[in-house]
């Protein structure tokens, strides 16, 4: 017998998550580089709850409305612009930091999903740097300078999207009727 790739359930999880990010990333405390986002929270949150499949999706799906210009993205921005700008790098990364939260939290240990969290906002931070430094031709050593203030709000954020993703889960888990 063939599985379905995606269920009905899936889709709906996905299209709420999808919702949930689009309506909490544009909110944002602007910085004189980078914005503090609440995305770097909602987008390692969704993938917790949802799973490293599922999580995936809704992020690409969230990229792909704010390309297509719904004011999405960071200071209610939106468009090709924004993937391609500056900050673009961090939007391009959010479907790995996605992948590996929700990789971490399927494998249902704490280490495993510290883990997924920590390499995924690294990956986060990777492209970030390297897509602003390719746009403006700074070097990396300066745009680390800029983000360095950043990594204290992104630590509580990870901690956070970790602790209250794995309760919201195991809610969703022990509440949710079993497919048919």
């Amino acid at each position: 017998m063939q599985t379905k790739f995606l269920s009905i359930r899936d889709i709906c999880y996905i299209a709420i998550f999808t919702a949930v990010i689009a309506a909490l990333s544009p909110l944002s405390i602007p910085m004189p580089y980078v914005s503090i986002t609440l995305s770097s929270f909602v987008i390692p949150f969704s993938a917790v709850v949802l799973g490293a499949k599922r999580g995936t999706i809704a992020t690409i799906a969230y990229l792909l409305l704010g390309a297509m210009g719904m004011p999405i993205f960071s200071n209610f921005g939106g468009g090709l612009g924004m993937l391609f700008g500056p900050t673009g790098g961090f939007l391009f990364a959010f479907p790995l930091y996605a992948f590996f939260a929700g990789w971490g939290a399927d494998r249902n240990h704490w280490i495993w999903l510290t883990a997924g969290l920590l390499f995924g906002v690294a990956l986060l931070y990777l492209g970030g740097i390297l897509q602003w430094c390719l746009v403006t031709g700074n070097s990396p050593a300066i745009a680390f300078t800029w983000v360095v203030p950043l990594l204290p709000t992104e630590a509580l954020k990870v901690v956070l999207a970790g602790v209250l993703g794995r309760k919201v889960r195991s809610v969703l888990a022990r509440h949710t009727l079993p497919e048919s």
